[in-house]
């Protein structure tokens, strides 16, 4: 039997990392697959979690010098944390047949510490917003494979020497497949309908207030008009239902695992919980409103145009957005973080339909099309083959 280790080096890089083990192992059926969380906990449906994890305060928002981030989660364990997991990847190469690292170059030098044949999945970078120096190169040099996430970055890498490929985002392929039936539950009734994606971090519980605050300035004017939260795996229903009582939401409970409740303002429905795959709930909104990272991604890819904020202390920096904005392009509308020009800017968005149309254009063009998790697998399978 195949044995591979997934490193990831973020929520959404985990959530790659699954992708690319269910594709593996429907090429190769007896191949097991581990994964290795460098953040926060992971919760896998296709590998087995394994080596020291644990959730840290930034929850993974450390780069471009966020001094206060960093501070956080050295107090929180974060240098314990590393050389643990450092140790479990020294001691883990008589375990396994390869390794995938998933994430910013520092998630390959973890992945490389094991001394396997390792790929890389490069998520972080693009030319499109910062391409890899110098130095990342260097480290590049080291795996076997590597995937980055579109074709302009590939061939200035091909131009320095490194052997990168771009055969597609897996990104786009993280919610493809998801039944849109199952999502309607949770937006029955709304017109126009909204998906509300407040991230994955535990600073989701106060986003996701600040969003039900900006839909319910909107719906003031507009009645039907309501969303679906999307409730992330590794959050719970109940924190959200705390945080939403006390910002003085009526919450009704729902016998639904995939809708557990919904959020009432005078006995109306402003919004319903969704615990379910987010591509169920794309081909059935106007918008996505929220803070996510690959949820707002992923949904550009869907042609759905994103709406984001620029809440003042929001652990998604200013340099994140700006890095996101420069992925994405004018697929993304960021808005002021007060809720009344939130709201204005979200209700001139829902009433110019050609402005959607340009925004899903241009999130398509973007992000690409679908299959890159399957050709990745192939190029991981054709690794171990080689051995």
């Amino acid at each position: 039997m195949t044995r591979v280790l997934f490193v990831s080096n973020g929520h959404g890089e985990a959530a790659i990392a699954d992708r690319l083990a269910f594709e593996l192992q429907r090429l190769r059926p007896q191949t097991t697959c581990d994964h290795l969380a460098l953040v926060g906990e992971g919760r896998s449906r296709s590998m087995r979690e394994v080596g020291p994890q644990r959730s840290l305060p930034s929850g993974g928002i450390v780069a471009m010098g966020n001094l206060r981030n960093i501070v956080r989660d050295v107090r929180g364990g974060l240098v314990g944390l590393t050389l643990a997991q450092h140790r479990f990847l020294r001691q883990a190469r008589s375990e396994y047949d390869a390794c995938v690292a998933i994430g910013d170059v520092f998630a390959l030098l973890m992945g490389l510490a094991a001394h396997l044949p390792t790929a890389y999945v490069g998520t972080a970078k693009s030319v499109l917003v910062a391409p890899y120096g110098r130095m990342e190169e260097r480290v590049l040099r080291r795996a076997r494979a590597i995937f980055v996430r579109d074709a302009a970055t590939a061939e200035r890498l091909l131009a320095h020497g490194v052997a990168a490929r771009a055969p597609g985002n897996v990104i786009v392929d993280l919610y493809g497949d998801a039944d849109p039936q199952v999502g309607l539950r949770a937006l029955a009734g709304f017109d126009p309908a909204l998906a509300l994606v407040p991230g994955s971090r535990t600073s989701a519980y106060d986003d996701a207030a600040f969003l039900l605050r900006v839909v319910d300035a909107c719906a003031a004017e507009q009645p039907t008009l309501g969303g679906a939260l999307s409730i992330a795996s590794t959050l719970t229903a109940q924190g959200f239902i705390e945080r939403l009582r006390a910002d003085g939401w009526q919450i009704d409970l729902c016998d639904d695992d995939a809708v557990p409740f919904a959020v009432m303002r005078e006995g109306r429905a402003v919004a319903r919980a969704f615990r379910g795959p987010l591509g169920a709930l794309f081909g059935n909104v106007t918008a996505v409103i929220g803070q996510a990272g690959t949820a707002n991604e992923a949904a550009a890819a869907a042609g759905i145009p994103v709406v984001a904020f620029e809440l003042g202390d929001d652990r998604k920096t200013a340099w994140y957005r700006m890095r996101q904005h420069g992925l994405l392009g004018e697929a993304l509308q960021i808005l002021p973080g007060d809720v009344p020009r939130a709201a204005a800017g979200l209700r001139a968005l829902l009433d110019d339909p050609a402005a959607r149309e340009r925004m899903g254009a241009i999130g398509r063009e973007r992000m690409g099309g679908p299959g890159g998790a399957r050709a990745i697998a192939e190029s991981i399978a054709e690794l171990l083959d080689a051995g």
